[in-house]
């Protein structure tokens, strides 16, 4: 099995992508490219098993009618939009929500938050992969944080230049946990690079979705993924992914 993973930023410079090969027992890190553009992503994932993307793959339904009403002259009245708790529900998709119940992080809202940008370039990346299962398809929609918290690893504090020594420690961490992944001489990398980083750990959350390691919505949450995307989180150890 072949997985690839994406980090993906709004501008390719600050986009890494990972692909991880799987044997019995052993896999090996055969290509990190960074900076990565969506035609250098494509090829990476031509002929993958999986694909994770570390981006949300839509917006929340009330986001969108609430937009389309606001374009159409025909939002009603008495919404009470001063009050927090009723702006939550056009912010956070039900995915976003079920992570936060579950204690796994605070995903960023993909409509409020800084990550409009990296979700306008997702919808145009995954359009072009063919992907049209947003809840357990080819490409699976990824959280970095949320796996490095189920799997015992450094899950916060490690993004920026600034923080360079968490990174080195949640990387050590990872290869002292996961002496059956072969970096193959790109480890300096990962600890120089949270976008590389992240990349990898994408990568193996993509395997966890491929080895049904990773928790799926139930039937009530289900169609309602399959408009805003879900996220893909681990249920499953790292031991257990070989």
């Amino acid at each position: 099995m072949r997985t690839v993973g994406v980090d993906l930023a709004a501008s390719p410079k600050l986009t890494a992508a990972a692909s991880v090969e799987w044997s019995s027992g052993a896999a090996r890190l055969t290509d990190l490219v960074l900076p990565a553009d969506d035609g250098r992503i494509r090829e990476l994932a031509s002929g993958a098993d999986r694909i994770g993307i570390d981006a949300p793959f839509g917006w929340p339904d009330d986001f969108v009618d609430f937009v389309v009403a606001q374009q159409r002259g025909e939002l009603t009245e008495g919404r009470a939009l001063d009050r927090i708790e009723n702006r939550r529900p056009l912010a956070y998709r039900r995915t976003d929500r079920v992570v936060v119940e579950q204690g796994r992080g605070r995903p960023l809202s993909v409509s409020a938050d800084q990550i409009a940008h990296v979700a306008f370039r997702a919808a145009g990346l995954i359009a072009d992969l063919g992907v049209t299962d947003r809840v357990d398809g080819w490409a699976v929609e990824a959280y970095p944080a949320a796996a490095l918290k189920v799997w015992g690893l450094a899950s916060r504090g490690y993004k920026g230049v600034a923080r360079r020594s968490q990174l080195q420690t949640s990387c050590a961490m990872l290869t002292e946990q996961a002496p059956w992944l072969d970096l193959s001489g790109h480890r300096e990398v990962l600890m120089a690079d949270d976008n590389a980083f992240d990349a990898v750990i994408t990568a193996l959350i993509a395997r966890a979705a491929a080895v049904g390691g990773t928790h799926l919505p139930d039937g009530t949450d289900r169609p309602i993924a399959e408009r805003e995307g879900w996220i893909h989180v681990p249920h499953r150890a790292l031991s257990e992914l070989v």
